[in-house]
């Protein structure tokens, strides 16, 4: 074998491991960490969180959808002239590999008239809408009213 057969040789040996790396499957756009927190007063809505994880590009989540509740909205707790308040949102922005959390105290959601039945079963499907058209469905864990956080929203 001649020195540029040889090296030549160990050049594709060498590159391989990139070119594989280059044909990975790209990062997935995907929600996790779905709870919900039931309200004691079955006359106000209760409360819903998750992390949506972004994908190799940026998206808008443009809705959040279940036939377990009558209405379900997006809101965000925000500070008005000194106090907290509640303003509803129409999408989020979800960055390319990036994550947006709905956590207590910020981002979140409120479903209005959650079905009795999907309480006692302690889940509740809901189907994300995003604006590439994804349509992501995760069922969210419910907890009572007064239960703590599941303890992996805790870091969020």
């Amino acid at each position: 074998m001649s020195p540029f057969s040889k090296l030549v040789s160990v050049l594709a040996v060498l590159s391989a491991p990139m070119l594989l790396a280059a044909c990975a499957d790209p990062a997935p756009l995907y929600v996790d960490q779905a709870w919900i927190r039931i309200s004691p007063n079955k006359d106000t809505p209760s409360a819903g969180y998750f992390v949506v994880h972004g994908g190799e590009t940026p998206v808008e989540l443009r809705d959040v959808m279940t036939d377990r509740a009558l209405r379900v909205e997006m809101h965000e707790s925000v500070a008005k002239d000194g106090k907290m308040t509640m303003q509803p949102i129409s999408a989020v922005p979800v960055p390319a590999k990036g994550e947006v959390a709905f956590a207590p105290g910020g981002k979140h959601l409120m479903l209005f008239g959650v079905n009795a039945e999907a309480v006692q079963q302690g889940k509740v499907p809901l189907t994300f809408l995003f604006s590439n058209g994804d349509r992501i469905i995760v069922d969210a864990i419910v907890q009572k009213a007064g239960a703590a956080a599941p303890m992996d929203m805790k870091q969020h």
